[in-house]
């Protein structure tokens, strides 16, 4: 479990493919691994991955060919920059809102306008994705938890303020970027829980 709060950017550096699956290798930069153990989750743009191996400069994960099918991961390349964060501990401070690190659909950026310091970022997610995103309500966009300012059908606005931009990879978003979402599971909770008894038949 995450928080959405990023600790730090990385890079890929290397996609091996493997019989439809891929290793994939990040540097980490910044983040500090010193604790880090073999089977430790890491959420790479959001995306919950298990070290498979630890390196001097970062970490290598094995992604399965169905998180491939729901994640932006397919498109990544070498150079292709990444947010990151370690899983909770007990004493983390929750900054942002409880994440998963289970993309729910893949959004598309419409566009990321300058509006005074900050940006005005403004995504397409998936239709049926949709129901899920409130204004002020929580999402995670490639692993970063953002409140939701606007929604119009598919389509919401965030404002993203400096920090985040200069501490995240948002800033190197264009139209047209791909990005991983995840919405606030408290949502998708309530939905399964006003199914009441019906809910075992669906």
């Amino acid at each position: 479990m995450f928080t959405g709060i990023v600790e730090a950017t990385g890079e890929v550096t290397a996609l091996d493919l493997r019989g439809g699956d891929v290793r994939l290798r990040i540097r980490a930069n910044s983040l500090d691994l010193s604790k880090i153990q073999l089977g430790d989750s890491i959420a790479t743009n959001g995306v919950c991955l298990t070290v498979a191996s630890l390196l001097e400069d970062g970490y290598e994960s094995d992604v399965s060919s169905e998180t491939l099918s729901v994640t932006s991961v397919s498109s990544w390349h070498i150079g292709t920059k990444v947010n990151l964060e370690r899983a909770l501990t007990i004493d983390t401070r929750l900054g942002g809102h409880l994440v998963l690190g289970h993309v729910d659909g893949i959004g598309e950026v419409v566009h990321l306008n300058p509006d005074a310091r900050s940006w005005c970022l403004r995504i397409c997610a998936p239709n049926e994705l949709a129901k899920y995103i409130a204004q002020k309500g929580s999402i995670t966009v490639d692993g970063t938890s953002l409140t939701v300012n606007k929604v119009e059908g598919a389509e919401f606005e965030l404002n993203i303020v400096p920090h985040t931009l200069e501490h995240t990879g948002i800033g190197s978003y264009q139209a047209g970027s791909l990005v991983n979402l995840e919405v606030d599971v408290i949502a998708r909770y309530v939905e399964r829980l006003l199914l009441g008894d019906s809910a075992a038949n669906t």
